[in-house]
């Protein structure tokens, strides 16, 4: 795991965009893993400066979404396939049916999730999967308690996670679905590239517990521990916990320009 503590999270965006665009140019049909919230926000509208100044195009790339509420209607703004349509898709030149997520409306939501997983397997896999962090470690939707195993499936929010994604729903927790769609840790795990954003305070724990902690399903996104290829981008507040901080630093100001991430 690479650990990368800088000071804003602009300078972190732009970390992230440099491994997809190279990843884009040395393979212009990749396959990218696309996560909402917060965190890649910043990531986003730099790929789509990037690709408005011509440096960086989507046109043979593929994407799957991690995950999906259950049961909002298909034009609802918070359904996350609008969400991703949004924020990156709909900004830059994917091609028509490119971006694909799990159907969190499928009359046999179950079967839904296998076909999701087989799906991503028949595209030759994740090349470079987007992630963040809950405050409670959960990555994708697996909360904590999740198999390590865990594939593609439904999940039940916790109490936490629907009160941290009410701000979504204007403040209204009975709003927020309490089952979700979610790529498990497993398929997670498959992609060939992992780039986590986490910034803030709020972070600090959790970004603690992934990277320094015991890897433990109380914890799951310290599974990122077991991947070859993790990269963990952190502002100065979310490694305010990390007692290898300084190591981490010293370690990345030392790595050669050519290496990338």
């Amino acid at each position: 795991m690479e650990v990368v503590i800088l000071d804003s999270g602009e300078q972190l965006a732009a970390l992230a965009a440099d491994a997809v665009e190279r990843l884009l140019a040395d393979k212009p049909d990749a396959v990218l893993g696309l996560a909402t919230g917060s965190s890649p926000l910043s990531l986003y509208n730099e790929l789509v400066r990037r690709h408005q100044a011509g440096r960086v195009s989507f046109s043979r790339a593929r994407a799957f979404m991690l995950d999906e509420y259950v049961g909002l209607a298909p034009d609802h703004p918070q359904r996350y396939r609008n969400v991703i349509e949004r924020e990156i898709a709909a900004r830059v030149d994917f091609g028509p049916g490119a971006v694909a997520g799990p159907d969190g409306n499928a009359v046999d939501l179950a079967a839904a999730c296998r076909a999701y997983d087989q799906a991503i397997r028949d595209a030759g896999g994740v090349d470079l999967q987007i992630l963040g962090v809950g405050a409670d470690g959960h990555i994708a939707f697996n909360e904590p308690g999740s198999s390590l195993a865990s594939r593609t499936r439904i999940k039940t929010l916790t109490r936490q996670t629907v009160a941290d994604n009410a701000r979504f729903f204007d403040g209204d927790q009975s709003a927020v679905p309490r089952h979700v769609v979610t790529q498990g840790l497993a398929t997670i795990m498959e992609a060939r590239h992992l780039v986590l954003t986490a910034l803030g305070r709020p972070k600090a724990e959790a970004v603690h517990q992934m990277v320094e902690g015991a890897v433990s399903a109380l914890w799951p996104a310290s599974i990122l521990q077991f991947h070859p290829h993790a990269t963990v981008l952190l502002d100065r507040d979310a490694a305010s916990r990390l007692q290898l901080a300084s190591y981490y630093e010293h370690v990345y100001s030392g790595k050669p320009a050519w290496q990338g991430l």
